[in-house]
C-alpha cells in the first residue's frame, strides 16, 4: 500500500476542508439516525425469563440494578473451544469503565448462552469486571433472535428470515443451534420492562473504539473483526468465530 501523496499545506488545507465538509454532514445524519432511534416505539416484555448470575438466579429486571435502563450485549460463546468469541471479545475489550453509563442511569450487562462456569473462568481469564450472566436454558436469545435453532423457534438474524440469510450468503446464522452476536435495549418503568431497540451484524460497531481510532489514521482497520484474537494471544494462533 503505497503512502499518500506528499503536497504542500495549502494544497492538504484544501483537502482537508473537503473532507471536513463530508464529516459534518456524517455527523448530522448520525445525530438525526439517534433521534430516530430513541423515537421508536416500546414493546412490553410480557415472560419471565431467569438467567443465572455470579450472585445466583436474577430475571431481566434484576438486570438493571436498580436504574431505569439496560444495555444487553448477547456474546457468542463458542461451544467447540468453550470459550467466547474473539470478536465480542474484542467488543468488551472496548467497553471502558462502566460509571460513565451508571452515572446516566443506564446498567450494562452482556448474556450468553453457555454454562455459568465456563463463563466465569473465562472472564477471570480475561480480566473483565462487566456483569455478565448465562442463559442457557431460557428462551431469551430466541427471542431476541441472537440464537437460531428451527426446533425451538423460526430462524431469524438481522430481520432477515432463513431463506433471505441463505441467499445472501450469510447461512452461518441460519445453522441450527446456532449463536450471534446483538445488541438489545430495555427501559424499565416501575415494575415493567420494554423492549425498546435491537441491532446485528455490524450494528455493534460503534462500540469498538479501536477501530474508532484506526479509522483516524492512514492504514485504517487493517483487520477483519474477526481477525483479531484474544487479547492475551498476541503472537499466538488467533481462534476465529467462524
Amino acid at each position: 500500500m503505497e503512502s499518500p501523496q506528499v503536497v504542500s499545506r495549502e494544497e492538504w488545507l484544501a483537502a482537508r476542508k473537503e473532507l471536513l465538509a463530508k464529516e459534518k454532514e456524517a455527523t448530522h445524519l448520525r445525530d438525526a439516525v439517534s433521534a430516530q432511534r430513541r423515537a421508536l416505539p416500546m414493546v412490553e416484555v410480557d415472560k419471565d425469563y431467569v438467567f443465572e448470575g455470579p450472585d445466583g438466579k436474577a430475571g431481566l429486571a434484576d438486570m438493571f440494578a436498580g436504574r431505569r435502563q439496560l444495555i444487553i450485549y448477547h456474546f457468542m460463546w463458542v461451544r467447540d473451544t468453550d470459550q467466547g468469541c474473539t470478536s465480542c471479545s474484542f467488543v468488551v475489550d472496548s467497553l471502558g469503565d462502566l460509571r460513565h453509563l451508571h452515572g446516566c442511569d443506564t446498567s450494562l450487562a452482556l448474556v450468553s448462552r453457555a454454562p455459568l462456569a465456563s463463563i466465569e473462568r473465562f472472564r477471570t481469564r480475561m480480566g473483565w469486571n462487566v456483569p455478565w450472566y448465562s442463559s442457557q436454558g431460557s428462551d431469551f436469545n430466541y427471542d431476541f433472535h441472537a440464537s437460531n435453532d428451527e426446533a425451538v423457534a423460526p430462524v431469524e438474524y438481522n430481520y432477515m428470515d432463513k431463506e433471505t440469510l441463505e441467499r445472501k450468503n450469510m447461512g452461518f446464522f441460519a445453522q441450527n443451534d446456532q449463536d450471534g452476536h446483538a445488541l438489545s435495549v430495555f427501559l424499565r418503568e416501575g415494575d415493567r420492562v420494554f423492549h425498546t431497540y435491537s441491532t446485528y451484524g455490524r450494528g455493534p460497531e460503534i462500540l469498538l473504539t479501536t477501530y474508532n481510532a484506526l479509522d483516524f489514521t492512514f492504514l485504517g482497520r487493517q483487520k477483519h473483526v474477526s481477525q483479531f484474537p484474544h487479547h492475551d494471544n498476541y503472537g499466538g494462533e488467533s481462534h476465529a468465530c467462524h
